[in-house]
């Protein structure tokens, strides 16, 4: 076990920037998505969203007339992808070929995060001022249901098996979901943590990765909600990946830095590395076929994403 962790480590250590993709337009951004299939990255951007080629860092088109994109989710199986408008309080839905817009979804106020539960074959749109999630058929695109949360939520995972888990920022605390009956299962602090953003998942070993304002990851067990560890990061994280080939966890932070983590077993962590990006980079997605992450940020005045590899 000692030496598949070393290994692990050292095929960590060291990741730097091999490429900047300047994409011009608004300063303002949110999350991005990689699309492993299908080679696509997609970066979020006020007022669109760009797509990027995840080999090349090729630019592959736009979905426009957006009112403050901020989440991706797609559902390969109706060839749909959808897109939270904070301002217009609907979810786009697009046609993963021809990127052209299927339809609007009205949901509840300022939607920021997105997922897709495999499961369930339900989007779920977290309603950030509303206090709660939209529960929208991929196939249709009809609301199935909504989920009152009693609190503003942030990001979300589903765990492809029923249970969709997602982060209340200002109650610190992360809900288990039942995401058949559209109920909340569990209610579940995550002390000494404080202020959950991002949050990534472990399905095989049923672990929970969380990202906290209050400078700190969390890992709890996604069965009982028991906090197991917790590691310092740096300030204003806002997204987490899980690599679950070599058992890395990355976090983005505002500051500047993704703080790479490896599980060493279901209830142990160490810390591998903090690559520096950019201030303002606290927003990433990990491709795990090349293992590179993505992240976005302001380069000389311009909204650039940065491409990091090992």
């Amino acid at each position: 076990m000692l030496l598949g962790v070393l290994a692990a480590g050292a095929a960590a250590a060291g990741y730097h920037v091999v490429q900047k993709v300047s994409l011009g337009g608004p300063e303002r951004w949110d999350y991005l998505l990689v699309d492993e299939a299908a080679r696509r990255v997609y970066v979020t951007h006020m007022d669109r969203v760009d797509l990027l080629d995840a080999d090349s860092g090729a630019a592959l088109g736009q979905i426009t007339d957006l009112h403050v994109a901020h989440g991706v989710a797609l559902a390969p199986e109706s060839g749909r992808g959808f897109i939270t408008q904070g301002e217009a309080d609907t979810v786009t839905i697009f046609d993963l070929k021809t990127l052209k817009k299927i339809a609007d979804v009205p949901v509840g106020k300022k939607p920021d995060a997105i997922v897709y539960d495999p499961a369930t074959k339900l989007i779920f749109a977290m309603n950030g001022e509303s206090d709660n999630a939209t529960a929208i058929d991929a196939a249709t695109g009809k609301v199935a249901g909504t989920i009152a949360l009693g609190g503003g939520p942030e990001f979300a995972v589903a765990d492809g098996a029923g249970h969709l888990f997602v982060n209340l920022e200002e109650e610190n605390m992360t809900l288990r979901i039942d995401s058949k009956t559209l109920k909340v299962t569990d209610r579940w602090p995550l002390a000494p943590c404080a202020t959950p953003t991002s949050l990534a998942m472990d399905i095989a070993h049923r672990r929970l990765f969380v990202g906290c304002r209050s400078k700190a990851m969390a890992v709890l067990n996604a069965d009982n909600g028991h906090v197991i560890a917790t590691q310092p990061i740096g300030e204003r994280v806002d997204a987490t990946a899980f690599d679950p080939a070599t058992g890395m966890i990355y976090y983005s932070t505002g500051d500047g830095a993704v703080s790479i983590f490896h599980e060493d077993t279901p209830d142990k962590y160490t810390a591998v590395e903090k690559v520096q990006t950019l201030p303002g980079g606290r927003t990433m997605a990990l491709d795990p076929k090349t293992r590179r992450i993505f992240v976005p940020a302001m380069d000389a005045g311009k909204f650039t994403v940065l491409v990091l590899a090992p």
